[in-house]
C-alpha cells in the first residue's frame, strides 16, 4: 500500500512540472482538433475523461506486461527467492535508476542523462506515433479519444520510466499493473484540469512541486534498495565510490572535465546511498548501544562510520546554490570536510566490511581486499596533492583549487 501511495504522490507532484509542460500542449491540441460543434463544456469533459481513461488503461497494460515478464522469470527460477542473483540485480539497478531520476528532477542539469534502450524513444517510432495520433484525432467517432489515450500512454517519457522501473521491480503481474495505475491516477487531476490549473499555478510553484516529486522518486529508490538483500554492501561501496569520485573531481578536471561538472551530484549521491546504508542496517536490527560490547576494531569501525555520516549531513544540507551564496568562502571550508569523511568511510569499510577485516574468519582474500582498498584510498588523497603530480612530472595536468 505504501508503494501505491508513493507512486500516486509521484504522479501528482510530478504532473505540475513535467506533465503540464510536456503533455499539456498535447491535451490542448487534441481539444482544438475537435469540430466547433463539439466544443461545448460537457463534450470537452467527456472527451478528456475518455482520453485519460485510455491513457490510464495504457499505463496499466504496460505495467501488467512488465510485471508479467518478472513473474515469468520468477516461475522459471531465474528470480526465485529473495536472494536470487537476478532479483538482487533488478532491485539494485531499479533503486539506483530511481535515485538518479529523482536527483535529475530535484536539480535539473546537474545530473547527466541516462540513455535508455527504449525502442519508442527512437525518432522514427516517435514521429510515426505522433503522426498517427494527429490523424486519429480528426476522426469524429465517439471512441476516438479512448484510442488517442491508449496511444498517448505509449509515448516515450523520462518521467514515466520511473514508474515503469518500479513496476518491473515488483515481478508480479497484478502489482505491476497496480503500480502503473496508481502513478497514472496521480497525474489525472492535472491532466483533466490542465486548462484551469495553468492559470492557477505559477511557473515557480510548478517547478517546486516537480522537484518535490523528485524527492518522492528518490524515496522510492531508497526503499527499493533497503528492501533488497545484500544491500548493505552495495550501498556502502556505492557511497564510497561516489565519495572517491567527488574527492578527485577537481584535481583531475583537466583530464576528466565531466567529473567536476557533476561533483556536487556525486556528493549528494554518496549521501543518499549512505542514508540507504544506515537505514538497511537499522532494519536488520543494528543497535548502536551494542557497540561497547564489540571487539575494539569493530567499535572503531562503527564509530568511524557514524561520525562520517554525521559530518555528511551539513554538506548535504548546503549542497545548493543558495547555501553556497549565503555562506560565501565558508562554504568551501565546510565542504573540505569531504577529506576526513572519506578517510572515516574507508576506515569503517575496512574494519566492519565483511569483505575486508570485518569478516569473522579472515583469509588471504580479505587481507588482499583490505590492502587494495587502502592503496586506492591513498592514491585518491595523493591526487589532491600538487607535489605528487610534480614528482611524476605531470604537474601540467593538475588542476589546483580556485582561490
Amino acid at each position: 500500500m505504501l508503494d501505491l501511495l508513493l507512486m500516486a504522490s509521484l504522479g501528482f507532484l510530478g504532473s505540475f512540472g513535467h506533465c503540464l509542460g510536456m503533455c499539456g500542449p498535447i491535451t490542448v491540441a487534441f481539444s482544438l482538433s475537435q469540430p466547433d460543434s463539439d466544443r461545448d463544456r460537457w463534450q470537452q469533459v467527456r472527451f478528456h475523461l475518455l482520453l485519460n481513461l485510455g491513457r490510464l488503461a495504457s499505463y496499466a497494460l504496460v505495467g501488467l506486461m512488465i510485471g508479467a515478464l518478472g513473474s515469468v522469470l520468477v516461475a522459471s527460477g531465474q528470480m526465485a527467492g529473495i536472494g536470487s542473483p537476478l532479483r538482487r540485480g533488478v532491485a539494485l539497478v531499479t533503486g539506483l535508476l530511481l535515485i538518479w531520476f529523482g536527483l535529475a528532477q530535484i536539480s535539473p542539469g546537474q545530473v547527466p542523462h541516462v540513455p535508455l534502450l527504449n525502442p519508442m524513444a527512437q525518432a522514427s517510432w516517435h514521429n510515426r506515433l505522433s503522426r498517427a495520433m494527429q490523424a486519429l484525432s480528426l476522426n469524429p467517432q465517439r471512441w476516438t479519444p479512448l484510442l488517442l489515450g491508449l496511444a498517448w500512454g505509449l509515448m516515450p517519457c523520462g518521467f514515466l520510466y520511473a514508474a515503469q522501473l518500479k513496476a518491473a521491480e515488483t515481478t508480479d503481474l497484478w502489482w505491476g499493473g497496480a503500480i502503473m495505475l496508481a502513478f497514472g491516477l496521480g497525474t489525472l487531476p492535472m491532466m483533466l484540469g490542465v486548462g484551469v490549473s495553468t492559470a492557477w499555478v505559477s511557473g515557480d510553484r510548478r517547478g517546486q512541486l516537480f522537484r518535490l516529486g523528485g524527492w518522492i522518486t528518490l524515496l522510492i529508490g531508497l526503499l527499493t534498495l533497503i528492501r533488497g538483500s545484500d544491500m548493505i554492501d552495495f550501498t556502502g561501496h556505492g557511497a564510497l565510490v561516489l565519495l572517491l569520485l567527488a574527492l578527485i573531481a577537481r584535481p583531475l578536471s583537466r583530464l576528466w572535465p565531466a567529473l567536476l561538472v557533476y561533483r556536487r551530484t556525486l556528493g549528494v549521491g554518496a549521501f543518499v546511498l549512505s542514508v540507504a546504508h544506515v537505514a538497511h542496517m537499522v532494519t536488520m536490527g543494528w543497535n548502536p548501544a551494542a557497540l561497547p560490547f564489540l571487539l575494539p576494531s569493530l567499535q572503531a569501525g562503527g564509530w568511524s562510520g557514524m561520525v562520517a555520516f554525521g559530518l555528511m549531513v551539513p554538506l548535504a544540507l548546503t549542497s545548493f546554490n543558495r547555501a553556497q551564496a549565503r555562506l560565501g568562502h565558508q562554504w568551501r571550508r565546510l565542504h573540505l570536510l569531504i577529506i576526513p569523511i572519506f578517510g572515516l568511510a574507508v576506515t569503517h569499510t575496512l574494519l566492519l566490511g565483511s569483505s575486508y577485516l570485518g569478516a569473522f574468519e579472515r583469509s588471504t582474500r580479505h587481507w588482499l581486499a583490505a590492502a587494495a582498498l587502502v592503496v586506492l584510498a591513498l592514491l585518491a588523497l595523493l591526487l589532491r596533492w600538487r607535489l605528487f603530480w610534480s614528482l611524476l612530472s605531470l604537474e601540467k595536468y593538475y588542476a589546483p583549487a580556485k582561490s
